[in-house]
């Protein structure tokens, strides 16, 4: 059983690898066997915190620079990856939040949300998703949120965009499974990472979602990392169409 989540001689890119969740899925998917593609707008092109956990773990490390709101820098990342070789997983991490009530969100910050967190990820998904069904085989997997599920407040770019991840998750899914690609997301839950430190900071928000999730605590971003290699490996072949919660029980609550 344990060899269904080896991914040794398998290139993984991870976008959003940086920080945060990103940087835990790299890590965990090294760990497993993967090479990996790290991309993000600020990566550093040598001695990066994800370049430093992937190659303690004994894997190669190529690190990419792209501006995933700019959609010529995002079709000048999938000539980059390209010329890498090819690629047997994609995550869809890379994504961003504005904070502004729905009456005073301007048109400026929903079309980036909804660049850098919907549109980006259909491209890089048409584009090298589009070569895995030619090979045959692949694994895609987006970060959607559990605002995929629920709606937020002050949010409604992001919950626009995750809620179209999870719609864009099962599209893809009915397209492309019987060609041997497998295609699901992760739904974080409430992770402490920088994205979310003003929820954290805020005594008040903190308790209310404190006391909804069973688990009692905070996710970290490792506790995504397991779903993470589940997702990319031979574990999950019949696995298809899926928003998958990493959420300490908040959905079910």
């Amino acid at each position: 059983m344990t060899a269904s989540f080896d991914l040794s001689g398998r290139v993984a890119v991870v976008t959003g690898a940086r920080r945060g969740i990103g940087l835990a899925m790299a890590e965990a998917l090294a760990v497993a066997g993967a090479d990996i593609i790290g991309v993000s707008a600020q990566l550093e092109s040598d001695g990066s915190e994800v370049e430093r956990r992937v190659r303690a773990a004994g894997r190669q490390f190529s690190s990419l620079r792209a501006d995933l709101g700019d959609r010529a820098a995002v079709h000048e990342l999938i000539r980059d990856v390209r010329s890498l070789g090819p690629i047997d997983i994609l995550v869809n991490n890379g994504g961003t939040i504005a904070r502004k009530p729905a009456a005073e969100h301007p048109d400026d910050l929903w079309n980036h949300v909804i660049e850098v967190n919907l549109t980006s990820q259909f491209v890089l998904s048409r584009e090298l998703g589009g070569e895995m069904v030619r090979r045959g085989r692949g694994k895609i997997i987006f970060t959607a949120s559990l605002l995929s599920f629920q709606g937020g407040i002050n949010v409604p770019s992001y919950t626009a965009s995750k809620s179209g991840v999870a719609g864009l998750t099962k599209a893809l899914a009915n397209e492309w499974a019987a060609h041997g690609v497998n295609v699901n997301a992760i739904a974080p839950g409430y992770i402490a990472t920088d994205n979310t430190r003003a929820l954290q900071e805020d005594r008040e928000r903190n308790q209310s979602i404190l006391v909804r999730i069973p688990a009692g605590r905070w996710g970290q971003a490792d506790d995504i990392g397991g779903a993470t290699v589940f997702l990319s490996s031979q574990a999950s072949d019949y696995v298809n169409g899926v928003v998958l919660p990493v959420d300490g029980g908040w959905l079910g609550r």
